[in-house]
């Protein structure tokens, strides 16, 4: 028998009648799917929404032990995280998940005036009444180490600290200055002092007891260490058997991977054989709106390996409408003719930092009375739309985007409502089903983050993704 909440449309949401394991916001679209990945190939049933559910669509997926909600808070200001965190936190919070996570980009893409991780820990920490919030951004499994309050990321075969990475340190948006996570989020909040879980502590026998913060409306950060899958476990265990005290939680997927670790070394769950290749795709549809130097890496492999490569003009979003059009309808009709020529498309912004269309772009924008905020969503817009219309008139039924903020944008123009894991590929990049009340539900979708991903990513996902030997 399931239970039921009232949400705020006046409607009734049915509950499992076990509550959620867990339950997530994440900051971007891509880290939400990346979440519901690790879950979903450990054997708990998952599914990633675009809103905080529907009772008709939480009716499509019984007996689901995890849920999370994908969200575009990284690219917003704190005045919106304080106008739509609160009601959608409230919501979720409805659902009693055992934990509730925050969910955040593994390299802590954030800064004061966007994506401010510290607001939300102010909005979440309300929410659920909790004065002690562990902060796990480190995943080993996926190149993201901390040591001593300090994160590191892997690039191809190197380990970077986070303020030294070739992608981070670059970031246009929130480039990485601060390595230290605790000193990096402290910047964005008044109210927060922290705390540090220290590798040299983390032992088999290490227990933690949650300490409030000493000031009346202050909240006391925990940042928790972790290197490896001993690590990992640890961590696990700390917020599993702190879930009463400390129920909202904030890292990146690492938090689920920590807390699989703990599950599986406990025997709350069980092992599971990792999941297998779904196959070639016939065709398959690739737009980018990233300007990584691993994207630009990628592009260039596909060039050499059947892609279709095509160049959209980003600086026509400085122009008028007509000019837009003319643009889409340009990178349309070429892709078209790749398909029919049984190339498969991969249409980009930027082929990496260092293309001059970045500097052009740039140039417009400072010329228009646009903002580079407004031409970048645009850009995710504008991709969206020119996916939308090849899928829907060529039947293409694989697709990757490459971009967290054009991720959002492109599954907003499809109007996708939810998404589960069919394969992986790199951690945190999975091929996924889409769920939509229109022709693209069942489309197979991989969502990449930027910096994300093996040279070869849009070719392994075109083979239908697995474990690579």
């Amino acid at each position: 028998m399931s239970r039921k909440i009232s949400t705020p449309s006046g409607g009734d949401t049915p509950l499992p009648a076990q509550k959620p394991r867990v339950a997530w916001y994440a900051d971007d679209f891509t880290g939400a799917a990346a979440t519901m990945e690790v879950l979903n190939f450990a054997g708990i049933k998952t599914v990633l929404f675009l809103d905080v559910p529907t009772p008709d669509q939480l009716d499509q997926f019984p007996g689901i032990e995890g849920f999370g909600v994908a969200s575009t808070a990284r690219a917003q200001t704190p005045d919106w995280m304080d106008q739509n965190l609160p009601t959608a936190f409230d919501r979720i919070k409805a659902f009693e998940p055992e934990i509730f996570h925050y969910k955040i980009c593994s390299t802590l893409d954030s800064a004061p005036h966007i994506g401010s991780i510290g607001k939300a820990i102010e909005i979440g920490a309300d929410c659920f009444d909790s004065q002690s919030i562990p902060v796990l951004v480190a995943a080993p499994k996926m190149l993201r180490y901390q040591c001593f309050g300090q994160l590191f990321a892997g690039m191809g075969d190197r380990i970077f600290r986070l303020d030294q990475h070739p992608v981070m340190a670059r970031h246009p948006v929130t480039p990485m200055q601060e390595p230290d996570v605790a000193a990096h989020i402290l910047k964005q909040s008044g109210r927060l002092d922290a705390t540090l879980i220290p590798l040299n502590e983390m032992g088999a026998s290490f227990s933690y007891t949650p300490q409030a913060d000493a000031r009346p409306d202050g909240l006391s950060l925990v940042s928790i260490d972790s290197v490896n899958d001993d690590t990992d476990a640890i961590a696990g265990r700390i917020l599993w058997e702190n879930r009463r005290q400390m129920p909202f939680v904030v890292g990146s997927q690492g938090i689920e991977y920590a807390l699989v670790e703990h599950w599986q070394r406990t025997g709350i769950i069980a092992q599971t054989a990792p999941p297998t290749s779904i196959g070639r795709a016939s065709a398959m549809m690739c737009v980018s709106g990233s300007v990584s130097p691993t994207t630009a890496s990628q592009i260039e492999w596909s060039r050499q390996n059947g892609f279709e490569c095509i160049a959209f003009d980003a600086t026509q979003l400085c122009r008028d409408p007509e000019a837009v059009n003319r643009e889409a309808a340009r990178v349309i009709a070429a892709s078209k003719e790749a398909l029919s020529k049984g190339h498969d498309p991969l249409v980009y912004s930027a082929a990496g930092p260092d293309d001059p269309m970045v500097a052009q772009l740039i140039e417009a924008v400072a010329k228009s009375s646009h903002s580079m905020a407004e031409i970048n969503r645009k850009i995710g817009e504008t991709l969206g739309l020119i996916l939308k219309q090849i899928l829907t008139d060529c039947g293409v039924r694989r697709a990757v985007v490459s971009g967290g903020d054009t991720s959002g944008s492109v599954t907003q123009q499809l109007e996708i409502f939810a998404l589960t894991a069919l394969a992986p590929t790199i951690a945190g990049a999975s091929i996924c089903r889409v769920h939509a009340s229109n022709g693209f539900d069942g489309l197979e979708l991989a969502l990449k983050g930027g910096q994300m991903g093996s040279q070869d990513y849009f070719g392994w996902v075109r083979d239908g993704g697995g474990p690579r030997q």
